[in-house]
């Protein structure tokens, strides 16, 4: 167990999965089962354990609210604005990877479902995702 005098955030890992297609490019989305944004959009990723890495937080997250497995991640940065979530002090870590195509992917764990969009087609997304996405693309080379 640990005390201190002090308040402390969590520490939280996203995935930003993009796809080529004939299309364009698409993004790996799943739609949140659970409050906060329940039914909105959201990134791949969730809360870190306490014996992992952030880029083990985002392969285990994003394997369990998927079904994905991915290779190589980097890093996107590092999103820490005080009130990008609603349920407490939280700091995320996000990464990205670009597959040559789709994959079959399925909404598990806290996810409802797990969908590809196009990046002209985006639906709304939840917390501070948009401005992830904005530096993820930066980050790339991309644009929306």
């Amino acid at each position: 167990m640990y005390t201190y005098q002090y308040p402390h955030p969590a520490v939280t890992a996203d995935c930003l999965v993009f796809a080529r297609t004939e299309e364009g490019m698409k993004l790996l989305l799943i739609q949140r089962k659970n409050e906060p944004c329940k039914e909105k959009w959201a990134f791949p990723g969730g809360f870190m354990n306490i014996d992992e890495t952030t880029v083990d937080a985002a392969r285990r997250e994003l394997e369990e609210e998927t079904g994905l497995v991915v290779g190589d991640l980097h890093r996107v940065g590092v999103f820490d604005a005080v009130d990008r979530d609603p349920r407490e002090r939280i700091i995320t870590v996000a990464y990205y990877t670009i597959l040559d195509k789709p994959a079959e992917v399925s909404g598990l764990d806290d996810a409802a479902q797990a969908k590809w969009f196009l990046l002209t087609e985006l639906p709304e997304l939840a917390f501070d995702h948009d401005e992830v996405l904005k530096e993820a693309l930066s980050v790339m080379g991309l644009h929306r």
